[in-house]
């Protein structure tokens, strides 16, 4: 186990010390990463554990005054190819256990404040155990929305049999708007379900043991989720929203020089897409990313780009390598757009040429455009991204979701109509633009986020922890 300071002021009197663990995934990391800069921000001292091969291939800044530790996940050169992703799970979770108590307890032995509380992502449950192992408190950090996990909450008490079928035409959930089966996370309905055994088994899983944590943080704001936030504290569940965690000066500004979350898997092309866009007109572009994760059909791919050409934008389209075979012969030298492999996401919203957002609604993603006041064309694939399209249309009134064909693809016109949607919406343009506000003030000084993450500080700060 390697521990290494990463800009943090030893001499410092911190309030307190915390572990924050994260799943080795970038979309799962970076928010962690984000509430981990805000107790920082409030003098609370952060351990960041990170799996060898994530900190190999993508170190953690040093900017963020954060120190770094690693433990094994069995995968120290990375997952070796051929083997399935249920297979990488079930190898993951039986090497992590042992692992990750010999890096914690080296932390905890390490010199400084004492370490109060373990932060642990909530689908990573081994954490969970290690804490309790060691008597330290500890919090779950949930890096889908208060919606999605109140579906899996009720998946795990049985109150909901999955999987749903399509034939259902209203599903009612505590907490939630009246659902269709489309409308669902992939893995409980249709022919998502029992597709990745082990990662449904995580996310109704994390759930067992829930009750052992002392605070349950969600990646979101309480006005963007009051209801089913509202749900989850009458069930005594101590539920804190601490969002959106995303960096601060494209929000509140509050902490200086924070404009990326300061770890990336890939390198952006920013210099690239920043000179493209600011030779654009205002509110021209239309700005195309699915992640670092979903990967399109070919045939959904074309689709995609003739749709872009329809439209008559500019556009800019974050098309990973691994990915770009897949685009009609030619269509990276297209004189209305930019085809780049990754993209600096938050300066793209950010900038005054993008007019609209085609995404997979991840929850990453979704956060992001609504807190840079953009509209949304929801394209989701799978996994907790139905229920966030459904959310950015129906209720929060951001954006324009898809219908694909018989086929499942999404044909070209129907992409070149949403995307006139998009932009020419003024209800749009006015939600995105009320949203944007709501999140900045949610994590501003008094505002509901920060005002969680205070009384979590203060908790830690006070004799006995929490």
């Amino acid at each position: 186990m390697a521990a290494a300071a990463a800009g943090a002021n030893e001499e410092e009197p911190y309030r307190a010390h915390c572990i924050f663990i994260p799943y080795p995934l970038i979309g799962h990391i970076n928010p962690m990463l984000q509430f981990a800069k805000r107790l920082r921000h409030k003098s609370v001292r952060v351990t960041f554990l990170l799996s060898k091969f994530v900190a190999k291939i993508a170190p953690l800044s040093s900017d963020a005054g954060i120190s770094a530790a690693t433990y094994s996940d069995g995968f120290d050169d990375g997952p070796p190819p051929g083997v399935s992703v249920n297979e990488l799970i079930h190898r993951f979770l039986e090497t992590v256990p042992p692992n990750l108590k010999e890096s914690v307890q080296t932390v905890v032995g390490s010199s400084g404040p004492p370490v109060a509380c373990v932060v642990y992502d909530s689908i990573l449950t081994a954490a969970l155990d290690v804490a309790a192992d060691l008597g330290i408190a500890a919090a779950a950090f949930f890096t889908q929305s208060c919606a999605v996990d109140q579906i899996f909450h009720e998946v795990y008490l049985g109150n909901v049999g999955v999987p749903f079928s399509g034939d259902e035409e209203e599903i009612l959930i505590p907490g939630l708007p009246a659902l269709t089966p489309a409308d669902l996370p992939s893995f409980v309905c249709g022919s998502g379900y029992g597709q990745y055994p082990p990662i449904f088994e995580m996310l109704v899983d994390q759930f067992q043991a829930v009750g052992k944590a002392q605070w349950l943080f969600f990646n979101t704001f309480y006005q963007l989720e009051n209801k089913v936030i509202d749900y989850m504290e009458k069930l005594s569940l101590p539920v804190k929203a601490i969002g959106p965690a995303i960096p601060s000066m494209h929000l509140d500004k509050r902490l200086s020089g924070d404009r990326d979350y300061g770890l990336n898997m890939y390198a952006p092309a920013t210099a690239t897409c920043l000179d493209w866009l600011s030779r654009r007109d205002p509110n021209s572009v239309v700005y195309v990313s699915f992640g670092s994760l979903a990967q399109l059909g070919p045939d959904q791919m074309e689709e995609l780009a003739w749709g872009l050409k329809l439209s008559g934008r500019h556009f800019l389209w974050v098309v990973r390598l691994a990915e770009q075979s897949k685009l009609p012969e030619g269509f990276t030298q297209s004189e209305n757009g930019l085809v780049v492999p990754w993209g600096p996401q938050l300066d793209i919203l950010g900038h005054v040429a993008t007019a609209c957002f085609i995404t997979h609604c991840g929850w990453n993603s979704t956060l992001e455009a609504l807190s840079l006041g953009v509209p949304v064309v929801a394209m989701p694939q799978w996994t907790d991204q139905p229920t966030n399209a459904k959310y950015i249309k129906d209720m929060w009134g951001t954006g324009v979701r898809v219908v694909a064909g018989e086929n499942g693809v999404v044909g070209r016109n129907t992409v070149a109509e949403c995307v006139k949607e998009a932009t020419e919406s003024e209800e749009m343009k006015r939600n995105a633009t009320k949203w944007k506000e709501l999140a900045r003030e949610a994590m501003d000084e008094g505002g509901s986020s920060d005002t969680s993450i205070e009384e979590f500080v203060a908790a830690l700060a006070a004799e006995g922890s929490i």
